[in-house]
């Protein structure tokens, strides 16, 4: 499918590829939107806690776009695009969603908490990077690249199943809260059955699509696929988790909001390059722009939110921040169109 998506598209004006780029995007975030719903619901009628479905279900929901197009990607040996759009996403979910939300309101949140999972966020980006460098000779990294190899992979899967139960452990000490509207009364179990089918259709198709318009945009304009896959894939996969915090937000639900982005970054790394690599046994190759460009400015963003949570002096994140987020994001967003 992948070949005939490329040979498809190559014939198409750039008017008609950005209108699939962006039709393909929307069908993502829909597609993701209801596959999260669904599964809700019916793990609901299964019995799950509602507690236990939203520490597991949700989150990795969120993440199932990302999870999706860099599989896909990795299985059709485009590494840049599959590790691009994972480093892509944690630098959107935290510099451009999570600023976005800052500026709709100040985020009070649990120092105690983000404090937990932030260093374990934090953690998280520096071990996909240290996976990727090539260790028998690492000062060549900036020069060769490095690759995220398949046991890598198949190590941050096992690390997610630590993670996910570590999670469900939390939450079921956690206080009871309020359940969720959309889910006080399920849905029948072969209609959201069937319909969580369709769901994972649509995200899968859509997926393909955005792969082939992403790299037929890549050549035309000369870009780097990395590039490409980390700002534009990277942002149309991150829809859910912008979808989720917006809305948590206007709610003043500030604790889902900030904890949705600190998970998704967490599962960025252990759920959708983890994958990834383990689907391929060459390994995702990280090229030289990886280490130039994009692990720099994942690392930057994520310790520049984790200074900002440290520092903040009572116990919110304010617009002022919002703005530096934004700031970070748009600089780091334009210098890798600028540098590429």
């Amino acid at each position: 499918m992948s070949e005939y998506l490329d040979v498809l598209l190559a014939t198409w004006p750039l008017w008609a590829l950005l209108v699939a780029l962006a039709v393909s995007i929307f069908a993502l975030g829909k597609g993701a939107d209801v596959l999260v719903k669904d599964a809700v619901a019916i793990s609901l009628q299964w019995g799950v806690p509602s507690v236990v479905v939203g520490a597991t279900i949700v989150s990795l929901g969120t993440t199932t776009p990302e999870a999706v197009v860099s599989v896909i990607a990795a299985v059709q040996g485009r590494s840049e695009l599959a590790l691009g759009n994972a480093v892509g996403s944690i630098i959107c979910d935290t510099g451009l969603i999570l600023g976005i939300a800052c500026l709709i309101s100040p985020l009070p949140f649990d120092r105690a908490v983000v404090s937990r999972q932030g260093w374990l966020q934090l953690a998280g980006g520096f071990l996909l990077v240290l996976a990727c460098v090539p260790w028998g000779q690492p000062f060549s990294a900036t020069t060769e690249g490095g690759v995220l190899p398949q046991f890598a992979g198949w190590l941050f899967l096992t690390l997610l199943a630590v993670y996910l139960r570590w999670s469900i452990q939390l939450a079921r000490d956690a206080p009871a809260e309020k359940e969720l509207a959309d889910h006080d009364v399920p849905a029948p179990h072969l209609r959201t059955t069937l319909s969580i089918v369709a769901a994972i259709l649509v995200v899968v198709v859509s997926s393909s699509f955005l792969i082939a318009s992403a790299t037929e945009m890549a050549v035309r304009f000369n870009v780097p696929s990395s590039v490409i896959a980390a700002t534009l894939v990277a942002f149309g996969t991150s829809l859910p988790e912008l979808v989720v915090v917006v809305t948590a937000t206007l709610k003043g639900q500030s604790g889902l909001a900030i904890g949705n982005i600190i998970g998704a970054d967490i599962l960025n790394v252990l759920f959708v390059a983890g994958a990834a690599a383990a689907v391929t046994p060459a390994g995702l190759i990280a090229a030289p722009n990886f280490f130039l460009l994009q692990f720099p400015a994942m690392l930057f963003i994520l310790m520049l939110f984790r200074i900002g949570t440290l520092t903040a002096p009572t116990s919110t994140l304010g617009r002022t921040f919002g703005v530096v987020l934004l700031g970070a994001y748009l600089f780091v967003t334009v210098t890798s169109y600028m540098l590429s």
